[in-house]
């Protein structure tokens, strides 16, 4: 039996860094699982869209797919968007929605990775305070994600930990810096909790002009791509399972 196709959804930006950063990221996947086929659909602004990609699958003859949200929370367009969209597929595709890339200690790792590349080392973590700066939502079980992560961060060493958000919730990512430096850490470093540059993450590079450190998006960073790869595996197993019942 075939593996399902894993479909990434992406959310998309009028950014062409974001698409091109998506398209970066599923070519890592790919060089992870040879023999995967991975497929990239957008919900808005960028081509092919989602809908097309399941059209075109379907023509293909394809039953089984899993389909994974680009996101790092579970927020609105994991809980609504994706699921609307999946329900107006063809209705000979076999869909299985995979779960959001974080919480998840590869996403530190990756984290730690960009803040590492951005200049720190591992022997600045004790005076060092840290910006998780993430997008930002309207959705409380995402901020609650987004804070426990933070705090979560904070016990493998660092100085200390704040979250902060680019839109929606608070605080912002300059205030944050701010309240780093009033608790005494000897420099500052912020990490964007983003996938893919865009006006958000532009907004939180804005926010972060008074620390020492801005590391990088996490884009198509190795530890990101085992993730994708996690959740296909996690989504793929019932639906398997299901199929051969």
């Amino acid at each position: 039996m075939r593996n399902p196709v894993l479909l990434v959804i992406a959310h998309g930006s009028r950014d062409p860094r974001h698409a091109a950063t998506v398209h970066a990221l599923v070519r890592r996947v790919r060089t992870l699982r040879p023999g995967l086929r991975v497929e990239t659909g957008f919900l808005d602004f960028n081509v092919p869209s989602v809908q097309r990609v399941l059209e075109s699958l379907a023509a293909e003859g394809v039953r089984d797919v899993v389909a994974l949200p680009l996101l790092l929370t579970r927020a609105f367009h994991a809980k609504a968007d994706i699921p609307a969209v999946l329900r107006d597929a063809p209705r000979q595709l076999r869909i299985r929605q995979a779960e959001v890339l974080g919480p998840s200690p590869l996403l530190l790792s990756a984290l730690e990775r960009r803040l590492y590349e951005a200049g720190l080392t591992p022997a600045d973590k004790p005076s060092t305070g840290v910006v998780l700066a993430s997008a930002g939502s309207t959705d409380p079980e995402a901020i609650a994600v987004i804070a426990e992560i933070a705090r979560e961060w904070r016990h493998t060493g660092w100085c200390a930990v704040r979250p902060a958000f680019a839109s929606a919730s608070l605080p912002r990512t300059e205030d944050a810096v701010r309240e780093l430096r009033a608790l005494g850490c000897r420099r500052v470093a912020v990490a964007p909790y983003v996938l893919a540059p865009g006006f958000l993450p532009d907004r939180i590079a804005r926010g972060a002009a008074e620390a020492d450190v801005l590391a990088d998006v996490l884009g198509p960073a190795p530890e990101v791509a085992r993730v994708l790869l996690e959740r296909y595996d996690g989504a793929r197993t019932p639906l398997r399972a299901a199929v051969g019942a």
